[in-house]
Protein backbone atom coordinates (compact mmCIF):
# COMPACT_ATOMS: atom_id res chain seq x y z
CA UNK A 1 0.00 0.00 0.00
CA UNK A 2 1.12 2.90 -0.94
CA UNK A 3 1.16 6.06 1.16
CA UNK A 4 -1.01 8.00 -0.67
CA UNK A 5 -3.27 5.34 -0.69
CA UNK A 6 -3.13 4.41 3.05
CA UNK A 7 -3.62 8.32 3.92
CA UNK A 8 -7.24 8.16 2.00
CA UNK A 9 -8.11 5.12 3.80
CA UNK A 10 -7.94 7.20 6.96
CA UNK A 11 -11.03 7.92 8.58
CA UNK A 12 -12.05 12.12 9.41
CA UNK A 13 -11.16 11.15 13.03
CA UNK A 14 -7.71 9.91 12.12
CA UNK A 15 -6.85 12.64 10.34
CA UNK A 16 -7.66 15.29 13.11
CA UNK A 17 -5.90 13.10 15.78
CA UNK A 18 -2.67 12.86 13.59
CA UNK A 19 -2.68 16.38 12.90
CA UNK A 20 -3.17 17.44 16.77
CA UNK A 21 -0.45 15.05 17.78
CA UNK A 22 1.83 15.85 15.31
CA UNK A 23 1.04 19.88 16.50
CA UNK A 24 1.34 18.79 20.07
CA UNK A 25 4.79 17.16 19.36
CA UNK A 26 5.91 20.36 17.85
CA UNK A 27 4.97 22.41 20.28
CA UNK A 28 6.95 20.34 23.11
CA UNK A 29 9.69 20.15 20.93
CA UNK A 30 9.78 24.16 20.30
CA UNK A 31 9.17 25.80 23.54
CA UNK A 32 11.62 25.44 26.77
CA UNK A 33 8.41 25.43 29.61
CA UNK A 34 5.49 24.37 28.32
CA UNK A 35 2.39 23.50 30.25
CA UNK A 36 -1.21 22.73 29.14
CA UNK A 37 -4.81 23.86 30.39
CA UNK A 38 -7.00 21.47 31.56
CA UNK A 39 -10.50 23.20 32.44
CA UNK A 40 -11.72 19.61 32.69
CA UNK A 41 -14.36 19.91 30.00
CA UNK A 42 -14.33 17.74 26.77
CA UNK A 43 -12.58 19.34 24.75
CA UNK A 44 -9.22 19.64 27.50
CA UNK A 45 -9.70 16.10 28.11
CA UNK A 46 -9.83 15.14 24.57
CA UNK A 47 -6.50 17.08 24.71
CA UNK A 48 -5.02 15.08 27.26
CA UNK A 49 -5.61 11.67 25.28
CA UNK A 50 -4.17 12.96 22.57
CA UNK A 51 -1.09 14.22 24.50
CA UNK A 52 -1.22 10.92 25.95
CA UNK A 53 -0.60 9.25 22.47
CA UNK A 54 1.72 11.70 21.64
CA UNK A 55 3.89 10.77 24.50
CA UNK A 56 3.09 7.06 24.55
CA UNK A 57 1.43 7.04 27.29
CA UNK A 58 3.31 9.72 29.20
CA UNK A 59 2.54 13.39 29.59
CA UNK A 60 5.50 15.34 29.36
CA UNK A 61 4.37 18.50 31.14
CA UNK A 62 2.15 20.06 33.73
CA UNK A 63 -1.32 20.47 33.63
CA UNK A 64 -2.71 23.54 34.46
CA UNK A 65 -6.19 24.04 35.76
CA UNK A 66 -7.63 28.12 37.33
CA UNK A 67 -10.18 27.34 39.85
CA UNK A 68 -12.54 29.72 40.44
CA UNK A 69 -13.92 28.43 43.67
CA UNK A 70 -17.07 28.06 42.02
CA UNK A 71 -16.61 25.31 39.49
CA UNK A 72 -19.80 22.39 39.55
CA UNK A 73 -18.49 20.10 42.40
CA UNK A 74 -18.25 17.30 40.42
CA UNK A 75 -15.52 18.79 38.02
CA UNK A 76 -13.14 18.95 40.98
CA UNK A 77 -13.69 15.09 42.09
CA UNK A 78 -13.10 14.45 38.54
CA UNK A 79 -9.86 16.68 37.97
CA UNK A 80 -8.82 15.59 41.40
CA UNK A 81 -9.22 11.78 40.75
CA UNK A 82 -8.02 11.52 37.03
CA UNK A 83 -5.03 13.09 38.03
CA UNK A 84 -4.33 10.61 40.62
CA UNK A 85 -5.16 7.57 38.10
CA UNK A 86 -3.48 8.92 35.36
CA UNK A 87 -0.21 10.55 37.55
CA UNK A 88 -0.35 13.86 36.08
CA UNK A 89 1.21 16.76 37.10
CA UNK A 90 -1.32 19.16 37.89
CA UNK A 91 -1.03 22.92 38.71
CA UNK A 92 -4.07 24.73 40.21
CA UNK A 93 -4.18 28.58 40.28
CA UNK A 94 -6.62 30.55 41.91
CA UNK A 95 -7.02 34.44 42.55
CA UNK A 96 -7.25 34.20 46.49
CA UNK A 97 -7.40 37.78 46.86
CA UNK A 98 -10.66 37.99 44.92
CA UNK A 99 -12.05 35.52 46.80
CA UNK A 100 -11.10 36.93 50.19
CA UNK A 101 -12.54 40.55 49.06
CA UNK A 102 -15.83 38.58 47.34
CA UNK A 103 -14.97 40.29 44.00
CA UNK A 104 -17.11 37.99 42.27
CA UNK A 105 -20.82 37.67 40.80
CA UNK A 106 -21.98 35.64 43.95
CA UNK A 107 -20.97 38.78 46.22
CA UNK A 108 -22.54 41.71 43.84
CA UNK A 109 -19.96 41.86 40.75
CA UNK A 110 -20.94 41.47 37.21
CA UNK A 111 -20.24 38.03 35.21
CA UNK A 112 -18.10 39.96 33.35
CA UNK A 113 -15.97 41.28 35.91
CA UNK A 114 -15.75 38.32 37.74
CA UNK A 115 -14.23 35.93 34.86
CA UNK A 116 -11.87 38.76 34.89
CA UNK A 117 -11.16 38.81 38.45
CA UNK A 118 -11.67 34.75 38.60
CA UNK A 119 -10.12 33.16 35.28
CA UNK A 120 -7.94 36.22 33.31
CA UNK A 121 -6.06 37.38 36.33
CA UNK A 122 -4.79 34.30 38.10
CA UNK A 123 -4.30 32.91 34.54
CA UNK A 124 -2.22 35.09 34.11
CA UNK A 125 -0.49 34.98 37.17
CA UNK A 126 0.05 31.15 37.03
CA UNK A 127 1.22 31.64 33.85
CA UNK A 128 4.29 34.43 34.07
CA UNK A 129 5.09 32.88 38.10
CA UNK A 130 3.64 35.45 40.08
CA UNK A 131 0.76 33.71 40.72
CA UNK A 132 0.20 31.18 43.82
CA UNK A 133 0.23 27.54 42.70
CA UNK A 134 -1.26 24.24 44.52
CA UNK A 135 0.83 21.64 42.96
CA UNK A 136 -0.16 17.98 42.67
CA UNK A 137 2.64 15.75 43.12
CA UNK A 138 1.64 12.28 41.33
CA UNK A 139 5.10 10.47 42.49
CA UNK A 140 4.32 11.70 46.30
CA UNK A 141 0.40 11.39 45.57
CA UNK A 142 0.46 15.04 47.98
CA UNK A 143 -0.45 18.60 47.20
CA UNK A 144 2.66 21.45 47.69
CA UNK A 145 1.37 25.38 47.82
CA UNK A 146 4.03 27.05 45.75
CA UNK A 147 3.66 31.02 46.28
CA UNK A 148 5.53 31.73 42.94
CA UNK A 149 7.58 29.51 40.42
CA UNK A 150 9.03 29.54 37.12
CA UNK A 151 6.63 31.24 33.91
CA UNK A 152 5.90 28.92 31.26
CA UNK A 153 6.10 30.46 27.71
CA UNK A 154 3.36 28.61 25.95
CA UNK A 155 0.41 26.60 26.99
CA UNK A 156 -1.30 23.97 24.81
CA UNK A 157 -5.33 24.74 25.06
CA UNK A 158 -8.49 22.84 23.98
CA UNK A 159 -10.08 25.70 21.81
CA UNK A 160 -11.95 24.85 18.78
CA UNK A 161 -12.86 27.70 16.13
CA UNK A 162 -16.48 26.41 16.16
CA UNK A 163 -17.05 27.59 19.82
CA UNK A 164 -16.91 30.75 19.88
CA UNK A 165 -16.70 33.89 17.59
CA UNK A 166 -13.68 35.04 18.91
CA UNK A 167 -11.86 31.47 18.80
CA UNK A 168 -12.52 31.73 15.19
CA UNK A 169 -9.58 34.39 14.93
CA UNK A 170 -6.99 32.40 16.25
CA UNK A 171 -3.84 30.46 14.79
CA UNK A 172 -2.88 27.33 15.85
CA UNK A 173 0.48 29.19 17.19
CA UNK A 174 -1.49 31.87 18.74
CA UNK A 175 1.78 34.85 20.64
CA UNK A 176 0.97 37.03 23.07
CA UNK A 177 2.54 39.33 24.92
CA UNK A 178 4.56 38.83 28.02
CA UNK A 179 1.44 39.96 29.48
CA UNK A 180 -0.67 37.74 27.81
CA UNK A 181 -2.39 40.10 25.98
CA UNK A 182 -3.37 39.54 22.74
CA UNK A 183 -3.66 41.50 19.29
CA UNK A 184 -6.04 39.81 16.84
CA UNK A 185 -4.81 41.87 14.10
CA UNK A 186 -0.87 40.97 14.35
CA UNK A 187 -1.50 36.74 13.73
CA UNK A 188 0.64 35.32 11.42
CA UNK A 189 -1.07 33.24 8.33
CA UNK A 190 -0.73 29.68 8.64
CA UNK A 191 -0.96 28.41 5.06
CA UNK A 192 -0.85 24.17 4.25
CA UNK A 193 -0.25 24.00 7.72
CA UNK A 194 3.17 25.62 7.88
CA UNK A 195 3.31 26.61 11.51
CA UNK A 196 5.12 29.96 13.23
CA UNK A 197 7.40 28.31 16.07
CA UNK A 198 9.66 30.88 16.72
CA UNK A 199 8.68 34.29 18.18
CA UNK A 200 10.18 37.41 19.60
CA UNK A 201 11.98 36.77 23.37
CA UNK A 202 8.98 37.08 26.24
CA UNK A 203 6.11 36.48 23.61
CA UNK A 204 3.99 33.89 25.74
CA UNK A 205 2.40 31.50 23.12
CA UNK A 206 -1.16 29.77 22.82
CA UNK A 207 -0.56 26.40 21.21
CA UNK A 208 -4.25 25.04 19.88
CA UNK A 209 -4.40 21.57 18.49
CA UNK A 210 -8.22 21.39 18.60
CA UNK A 211 -8.97 24.34 16.13
CA UNK A 212 -10.23 22.32 13.10
CA UNK A 213 -12.28 20.07 15.66
CA UNK A 214 -15.82 20.20 16.26
CA UNK A 215 -18.47 19.60 18.94
CA UNK A 216 -19.65 16.91 17.16
CA UNK A 217 -15.93 15.62 16.21
CA UNK A 218 -14.94 16.00 19.66
CA UNK A 219 -17.80 13.27 20.83
CA UNK A 220 -17.30 10.81 18.19
CA UNK A 221 -13.87 10.60 19.67
CA UNK A 222 -14.83 9.84 23.01
CA UNK A 223 -17.06 7.02 22.19
CA UNK A 224 -14.30 5.57 20.26
CA UNK A 225 -11.47 5.64 22.60
CA UNK A 226 -13.91 5.37 25.62
CA UNK A 227 -12.40 8.43 26.77
CA UNK A 228 -13.88 8.99 30.77
CA UNK A 229 -16.02 12.46 30.93
CA UNK A 230 -18.04 13.28 33.82
CA UNK A 231 -21.82 12.61 34.27
CA UNK A 232 -23.10 15.83 34.28
CA UNK A 233 -22.54 15.79 30.63
CA UNK A 234 -25.17 13.24 30.70
CA UNK A 235 -28.62 12.84 31.71
CA UNK A 236 -29.26 11.44 34.94
CA UNK A 237 -32.87 11.43 34.72
CA UNK A 238 -34.40 14.53 34.94
CA UNK A 239 -34.32 14.84 31.06
CA UNK A 240 -30.82 17.76 31.73
CA UNK A 241 -27.45 17.63 30.86
CA UNK A 242 -24.44 20.15 30.54
CA UNK A 243 -23.36 20.65 27.24
CA UNK A 244 -20.96 22.93 28.32
CA UNK A 245 -19.00 23.11 31.90
CA UNK A 246 -18.14 26.23 33.58
CA UNK A 247 -19.33 27.90 37.01
CA UNK A 248 -22.34 27.05 38.73
CA UNK A 249 -23.45 30.60 39.20
CA UNK A 250 -23.37 31.11 35.59
CA UNK A 251 -23.74 27.86 33.70
CA UNK A 252 -27.25 26.20 32.95
CA UNK A 253 -27.82 22.82 31.85
CA UNK A 254 -29.62 21.86 28.28
CA UNK A 255 -32.57 20.06 27.84
CA UNK A 256 -31.87 16.51 26.54
CA UNK A 257 -32.33 12.83 27.27
CA UNK A 258 -28.82 11.59 26.32
CA UNK A 259 -27.36 9.28 28.32
CA UNK A 260 -23.96 8.62 26.94
CA UNK A 261 -21.64 9.56 23.89
CA UNK A 262 -23.89 7.88 21.06
CA UNK A 263 -26.64 9.46 22.16
CA UNK A 264 -25.11 13.15 21.87
CA UNK A 265 -23.99 11.96 18.73
CA UNK A 266 -27.26 11.18 17.16
CA UNK A 267 -28.62 14.76 18.75
CA UNK A 268 -25.70 16.51 17.10
CA UNK A 269 -26.58 14.51 13.81
CA UNK A 270 -30.03 14.93 14.37
CA UNK A 271 -30.15 19.00 14.22
CA UNK A 272 -31.71 19.56 18.14
CA UNK A 273 -28.82 21.70 18.77
CA UNK A 274 -28.14 22.83 15.22
CA UNK A 275 -29.58 26.87 16.18
CA UNK A 276 -28.66 26.66 19.34
CA UNK A 277 -24.95 27.61 20.42
CA UNK A 278 -22.82 24.80 22.38
CA UNK A 279 -22.53 27.95 24.78
CA UNK A 280 -25.95 29.02 25.06
CA UNK A 281 -25.67 27.73 28.81
CA UNK A 282 -23.34 29.94 30.00
CA UNK A 283 -24.62 33.05 31.27
CA UNK A 284 -21.36 35.17 30.94
CA UNK A 285 -20.78 34.25 26.82
CA UNK A 286 -24.62 36.21 26.56
CA UNK A 287 -23.57 39.29 28.63
CA UNK A 288 -20.41 39.45 26.71
CA UNK A 289 -21.89 39.65 23.36
CA UNK A 290 -21.83 36.43 22.57
CA UNK A 291 -18.10 37.09 21.87
CA UNK A 292 -15.71 37.52 24.96
CA UNK A 293 -13.85 38.51 22.47
CA UNK A 294 -12.88 41.84 25.10
CA UNK A 295 -11.84 39.57 27.71
CA UNK A 296 -10.00 37.04 25.47
CA UNK A 297 -7.79 40.16 24.58
CA UNK A 298 -6.62 40.23 27.77
CA UNK A 299 -5.75 36.87 28.85
CA UNK A 300 -9.24 34.99 28.84
CA UNK A 301 -8.68 31.58 27.56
Amino acid sequence: MTGETAAGCLSKLDKLESQSVFIIREAYKSFKNIGMLWSIGKDSTVLLWLAKKAFFGHVPFELIHIDTNYKIPEMIAYRDRLARELKLRLVVGQNRKALVEKRTFPDGLDRISCCKELKTIPLRQTLDGTGPRRVYDPHRDAWEDLESAKPYNAVIVGVRSDEEGSRSKERVFSSRDEKSEWDVGSQPPELWNLYKTEFAPKTHVRVHPLLDWTELNIWEYIEREGIPTIPIYYNQGAGKRYRSLGCYPCTNPVDSNARNPREIIEELISGKFRNIAERSGRAQDIEGGGTLETLRKEGYM
